[in-house]
């Protein structure tokens, strides 16, 4: 189960990453442009926002069967049970709520640069909470 879990919530990961991405230069460039908030914009944050919490679900699953996952009086003074336990958790949690935030507050904005420019600086800090997660991930050391 725990490896199953793993191969689709490694999978799901490319298609959050590229939904950022997607989702972040295609809103800066309706802000720089001053263009509407089409509905490819609202599809491509839906599909950001759908894979976002999809990923956010298997993770949660992946979090109660995890074998680095562990609570105890060592927890947080072995980097990676600390890492897989709290910090992996945390700024994840941190990420799917700037995506979702985005999503939710732009529908309910009516001016189109406003609701680009929501989109391009939640969604950026999303993506840069994600990218800094992996990087301190030590993925070397686990596995």
């Amino acid at each position: 189960m725990y490896n199953t879990l793993l191969q689709i919530h490694s999978g799901i990961r490319y298609l959050v990453l590229l939904g950022l991405v997607v989702v972040i230069v295609k809103s800066f460039m309706g802000l720089i442009n001053k263009s509407n908030y089409d509905k490819s914009d609202d599809r491509l944050s839906l599909f950001l926002f759908i894979s976002t919490h999809t990923q956010l679900l298997f993770g949660l699953l992946l979090y109660f069967v995890s074998p680095f996952v562990t609570f105890g009086s060592t927890t947080m003074s072995d980097k990676i049970t600390r890492y897989w336990t709290v910090e992996h958790l945390t700024g994840m949690l941190l990420a799917v709520a700037l995506i979702t935030i985005a999503r939710i507050s732009s529908k309910k904005m009516v001016d189109d640069t406003a609701k680009h420019k929501r989109m391009f600086i939640f969604n950026a800090l999303a993506l840069v909470i994600i990218v800094v997660i992996i990087v301190i991930s030590d993925r070397q050391l686990v596995g």
